[in-house]
């Protein structure tokens, strides 16, 4: 989530597709845009090799576009597509026929059938309203164009095209690179779109997309060796089974997306019965993650902040009296501890959030105390609901200057200092977002 955004209210529509496409995102299209324009002028000028696989394939990509898969952390990826256009630009021999015909397409022509495809595959977004995903597609197609220039010249190669072992070796390392340059140029996007640091957001990005590059990577070469014996059967006989595995995430997607709704309507109830301030659970969210994010946590971690940060107050429920606009910054330490107690042990009876209820549980300790020090995601949660508590939804430059000096007093004991400046600097961005 961009916590800037969360701060600042909605985008207006003129600066919507600003917002949207940022520099390094606009970067990417334009390379993106140059590949295909120098596909396109080629094809044009030497016209198509194989029209009946260029359009097999080409169909085949504009199926994944449209079949396109929303993964974790708002990404989005289309591994029919990608297998599809990789499988292409790996393409060996074509048979199906008496003699199977060599694959002669030129790199460029690979661009430029993937793009045609992916175009495609958007059109049906665009008419429903949803995101035409051009950044996603030009990743997608930068990382196939890698590979297409860089094996199309070794596939006219006897040593590589007379012998089985060595042009799956190639394929192989070729692939590879395709995958990791695309999860390079994903993070470098990613980490200037939500300011995070450049490695966590490599890793990130690596982790979410090896499964399905796994699965894709296997399934572009099964088809590239198939259609040699098979034709162009092969690509609706070996894309089954990625059908099937893109369904699988889709449902783990849709099983996170549930749960997160979950949490958040469950940290409603205390707004609802009027213990906190309307929006305060939502607040303390985005600010926590955003705070993470600062001091180079991982997605997981983030995930697992963002449940805590939401349910934080959950233990308010139990009091008799609430807390005036319930602020706990201003309850006495065994209250914030008894409260924070108290909502671990609810959300423990879900029985899969351990760890969630770790962090709610430590957030009324002091981060130097007789307890130990406490986890970060505590230490954060603790600062972010002290921040909140003392601004609330106010955009006053004063309010968030006197709540963060607050803050550093008292980090000798309760707050963690590398927290609270980290917390500083979202905080100061969000200000600066507001006029």
């Amino acid at each position: 989530m961009d916590t800037e955004r969360a701060m600042t209210g909605p985008a207006e529509p003129s600066r919507a597709w600003r917002q949207a496409m940022d520099s390094g995102e606009l970067l990417l299209v334009a390379a993106a845009g140059m590949l295909v324009a120098a596909g396109v002028a080629q094809t044009a000028a030497v016209g198509v090799a194989e029209p009946r696989a260029a359009f097999a394939f080409g169909a085949l990509v504009a199926l994944g576009e449209l079949l396109r898969l929303a993964l974790p952390g708002g990404r989005e990826s289309a591994p029919i597509g990608s297998a599809g256009a990789l499988a292409y630009a790996l393409l060996l021999e074509v048979g199906g026929q008496q003699v199977a015909q060599p694959a002669t397409q030129p790199a460029l022509q690979v661009v430029a059938v993937a793009a045609a495809g992916m175009t495609v595959g958007a059109l049906p977004h665009l008419a429903a309203g949803r995101p035409a995903g051009v950044a996603g597609m030009a990743s997608r197609l930068i990382a196939v164009a890698a590979v297409a220039l860089l094996f199309r010249p070794l596939a006219g190669i006897e040593a590589v095209s007379a012998h089985l072992w060595v042009a799956l070796a190639v394929m192989a390392g070729l692939l590879v690179a395709g995958w990791w340059a695309e999860c390079l140029i994903r993070a470098l996007i990613r980490a200037d779109a939500l300011r995070a640091r450049f490695g966590v957001a490599l890793w990130d990005e690596m982790r979410v997309q090896l499964p399905l590059g796994v699965a894709v990577a296997a399934t572009a070469m099964l088809i590239a060796f198939a259609a040699e014996e098979m034709g162009l059967v092969a690509l609706a006989l070996f894309i089954a089974p990625l059908l099937v595995t893109q369904v699988a995430f889709r449902r783990y997607a849709g099983i996170r997306a549930t749960y997160l709704q979950t949490v958040r309507a469950l940290a409603r109830v205390t707004e609802v019965g009027g213990y906190v301030e309307d929006g305060h659970a939502h607040r303390v969210g985005q600010l926590a993650v955003a705070v993470g994010r600062e001091l180079g946590m991982s997605e997981p971690d983030l995930l697992e902040l963002e449940y805590a940060a939401l349910m934080h107050d959950i233990g308010q429920l139990s009091l008799a009296d609430p807390i005036p606009g319930g602020a706990t910054v201003l309850a006495s330490p065994d209250d914030q501890r008894r409260i924070a107690e108290l909502g671990a042990s609810v959300i423990e009876e879900a029985g899969v959030l351990d760890r969630v209820a770790e962090i709610v549980r430590c957030q009324g300790w002091p981060w130097r105390g007789p307890g130990g020090e406490p986890p970060v995601g505590s230490r954060i949660v603790r600062a972010a609901n002290a921040f909140d508590d003392l601004v609330g939804a106010s955009a006053d430059s004063g309010r968030v200057t006197t709540a963060l000096e607050r803050l550093r007093l008292d980090t000798a004991t309760e707050y963690d200092p590398g927290v609270v400046e980290a917390l500083s600097k979202v905080a100061g961005r969000g200000h600066a977002g507001r006029r």
